[in-house]
Formats: structure tokens, C-alpha cells, sequence
């Protein structure tokens, strides 16, 4: 796996929306704080382009992107905000030049189509992290987890338990995102791979029965046969149907990999909600599920 560069003070950060529109207010924060830090901003020619729910015309953020990823000035690559678009656009990309001159590409939820296309096609690591979109609102444990995984420090990740963690530990690449992503690239080029890999996965605003049915996919896909280890992040806005589903989404999830022996750690602090940590994928890491604690570091 090709390991970009980390940022040093004077490197320039590029900003891009692949999916959602967004404001200049809205990014306004994440500007200001970064370059406080000592990098130099560089936003999007479209960044603040208009169609209907899109940033722009899908030809119009895939030039934005395209741009960043030519650009061997840029050192990372922020992704504004999720939502909904950057599939729409991932077909028409040439990676090319990011292969010979890679750079973090960073985001999460919707930018999972970037981090499982990049991951499977280029080989190159990314970031899954915090959007400027959300970086005012953010616990700074998400702006710092950030900066420090971006500059080359090493981190270390301890959560309590979680009653339906399964102990065991395991070594292996870091891969996954927004479980909603994973089930809709299942089958196509960007589909991600799991072998002897650990899995992430996190979500939002999705019904338990969904949630079940993505769950039998990636199963029947042959996503958990030689997994090492599954992390779960945060799952938030869970609903359900009148008539009660009846299992929660942790149950689901367990129940899914019951005839499976790897590692699983439930409440990770990643994903849509407060606390949403900078993680690294691509980059071999070794989770610990012990009764007392969990623990993820990179090897």
C-alpha cells in the first residue's frame, strides 16, 4: 500500500465538494483553523457551485477533483461534506498522476466511494476524518485527531467495552466507512476487499431492517469469510418500522457474524455523531478486544 506523504507546515490543502453543496460560511472555520495551523487553503474552482442538492454539475466536481488529484502542489485534499454525488462522479476520475504522487484524500460517509476505490484500484491510503462542513460544530478530539494523523504522529485508540464485543485480537489493513456505501459498491470495480482485512463500518438516518439487509449482503458477498476483525462506529438516527423490528442494530450486527471468529468492537468513536476520530486506512493496524478495554493501533 503506497503511503502519501505527511503534511508539514507550509503545505498546501485543497478543498473540494464531490457531493453535497456547501457555502462559503459553512467552510469559513475549517479555513481559518487550518491556516492558523501553517498550511496554505486552496479551494475548488466549483466549490461553491449550485445544482439542485449538488455542489455543481457532476462534470463540474469531478473537475474539481480531477484538478487536486494533477496537482502535486496539493499535499491533501479535503472533502467539504457527504451527503449525496461523489458515485456519480468516481467513473469519469483519472488517477493517474495521484498514483505517481499521491496525497491524503480525506472525508467521510458519502467520500467512502473514495476510500474503497482508491483503496482497491490505486493502493494508495487515505483518511477517513472529519469534513470542513462540520469543524466548527466538532469536539476537538476530531480537528486534532486529524492534524496529528495528517503531520505523522502516532496515535493510539482505547474505547471501553461494549457487552456485545467479541474478544480476540487480530492484525491486518484498515478498511471500510459508511455501511450504506459499502452495500451500494458491492459488485462494482470499486468493490472494497476484506481479506485478512479489518472492517469498519458506521451509518446514519437508516431503518433496522436495512441495516439487516446490508448486513446479509456484505454476508452473502463473502465480505466476513476471511475477515480479521470488525470495528463498529457510531450509528445514529437509527429508526425503526411501526410494527417493531426487534433486534437492535448492534444485535444485527452481531447475529450476522455469529458463525464467524474474528474480533468485534462495538462503539468506536467514528462516524456521525460528536466524536469522530481520524482514522487511517490502507495502513495495517492491530485491534485488541479484551473484557476491559479496546484498542487500535498502527502497526
Amino acid at each position: 500500500m503506497n503511503h502519501p506523504p505527511y503534511l508539514k507546515a507550509g503545505d498546501t490543502i485543497g478543498i473540494i465538494a464531490p457531493a453535497r453543496k456547501v457555502n462559503r460560511e459553512e467552510v469559513e472555520f475549517a479555513m481559518r483553523w487550518w491556516e492558523e495551523k501553517g498550511f496554505r487553503i486552496v479551494l475548488g474552482k466549483h466549490l461553491f457551485a449550485k445544482n439542485h442538492q449538488y455542489a455543481g454539475t457532476d462534470s463540474a466536481r469531478a473537475e474539481d477533483l480531477q484538478n487536486m488529484l494533477n496537482n502535486s502542489d496539493i499535499k491533501a485534499v479535503f472533502c467539504a461534506r457527504g451527503g449525496y454525488g461523489t458515485l456519480r462522479i468516481i467513473d469519469a476520475l483519472d488517477f493517474i498522476s495521484f498514483n505517481f504522487k499521491p496525497k491524503w484524500i480525506c472525508g467521510f460517509s458519502d467520500i467512502t466511494v473514495l476510500h474503497s476505490h482508491i483503496n482497491k484500484i490505486c493502493k494508495v491510503a487515505t483518511i477517513h476524518s472529519t469534513m470542513p462542513v462540520s469543524m466548527n460544530e466538532n469536539n476537538l478530539q476530531n480537528l486534532e485527531t486529524l492534524y496529528k494523523t495528517l503531520t505523522g504522529e502516532y496515535l493510539i485508540y482505547t474505547r471501553n467495552p461494549h457487552p456485545l464485543n467479541r474478544a480476540g485480537e487480530c492484525t491486518g489493513e484498515l478498511v471500510g466507512g459508511n455501511l450504506s456505501l459499502l452495500y451500494a459498491l458491492s459488485g462494482s470495480i470499486s468493490d472494497i476487499d476484506t481479506t485478512h482485512k479489518i472492517l469498519f463500518i458506521e451509518d446514519t438516518d437508516e431503518y433496522l431492517y436495512h441495516i439487516d439487509r446490508m448486513m446479509l449482503q456484505l454476508k452473502r458477498a463473502g465480505k466476513f469469510e476471511n475477515l480479521a476483525g470488525l470495528l463498529v462506529g457510531s450509528f445514529t438516527k437509527v429508526r425503526d418500522n411501526e410494527i417493531a423490528f426487534g433486534n437492535t442494530f448492534e444485535q444485527i450486527i452481531r447475529e450476522h457474524s455469529e458463525e464467524y471468529s474474528f474480533p468485534i468492537a462495538f462503539d468506536f468513536p467514528a462516524g456521525h455523531d460528536e466524536i469522530n476520530v481520524a482514522m487511517k486506512f490502507g495502513v495495517p493496524c492491530s485491534l485488541t478486544v479484551e473484557n476491559t478495554k479496546t484498542t487500535l493501533k498502527y502497526i
